[in-house]
């Protein structure tokens, strides 16, 4: 009997999650899931914001969920989504009640936009609705503070956040950023050249993938080093010295 009271405890606990965590229709508001793209767009223009996009599939896939308890439903994360994101909720459910009629077509033409190829996937678009500053996945270990540093990652290493570095640096932190920059997309374009070449899947092939996202991953490492350092602020001067009597 115990068990059972249990039970539907947990299962009225995540009704009440589902329900406080279902996307507005109309409207918008900042750090809040809305269906209505048209209205996000809006509001992030207005005031300056990013807008997160998540392709989903709210109902049935199981990385969804997975990201919606351990990030979405989190305080931490709901904090950090308040001051910084328009949230636009792209769902793609079984249950077909829980998208409106309205954003069927519109649903299934963002996810041709985007050539998403399976859930979830999330897209950063600038504040202008149409920028595409990069886009993320699901983690098995995803917490609020993992996206959130992804999310910001993402921010850091845009076009736009990069220019905006290079208003203040020298020409040798710009070349430097510009040369690490360059080693990222070069080790970048040569998995994406291997993987085109359709290798046989082999021991030895195997080790040559691993070999090659292990420079990619130390490029992008290094390269992240000199946007995070080029962010900081720059240390206050030492006062002088007193003059002497």
């Amino acid at each position: 009997m115990k068990k059972i009271l249990l039970l539907i405890a947990g299962l009225a606990a995540g009704l009440n999650l589902n329900a406080a965590a279902a996307p507005a229709t109309n409207g918008a508001a900042p750090g809040e899931w809305t269906m209505d793209f048209d209205a996000a767009r809006a509001l992030a223009a207005e005031q300056g914001l990013p807008i997160l996009l998540n392709f989903t599939g709210s109902d049935w896939c199981g990385w969804c969920l997975l990201m919606e308890r351990q990030v979405f439903s989190q305080d931490a994360w709901r904090q950090y989504a308040q001051k910084n994101l328009v949230l636009v909720w792209i769902d793609f459910p079984k249950d077909k009640s829980l998208v409106p009629e309205a954003f069927v077509e519109r649903n299934a033409e963002l996810m041709r936009q985007f050539e998403v190829g399976g859930f979830p996937t999330y897209f950063l678009l600038d504040s202008d609705g149409a920028t595409r500053l990069g886009q993320t996945g699901a983690e098995r270990d995803a917490t609020p503070q993992s996206f959130i540093a992804a999310l910001e990652n993402i921010r850091l290493t845009s076009d736009k956040s990069i220019a905006a570095l290079k208003a203040n640096l020298t020409e040798e932190q710009k070349a430097a950023l510009d040369a690490a920059r360059d080693a990222r997309d070069l080790a970048t374009r040569k998995l994406q050249d291997w993987v085109a070449a359709e290798p046989e899947q082999t021991d030895e092939n195997d080790a040559v993938y691993a070999s090659v996202r292990d420079e990619i991953e130390r490029a992008e490492a290094a390269f992240l080093q000199l946007l995070k350092a080029a962010s900081q602020p720059a240390a206050p001067a030492p006062a002088a010295a007193p003059a002497a009597p």
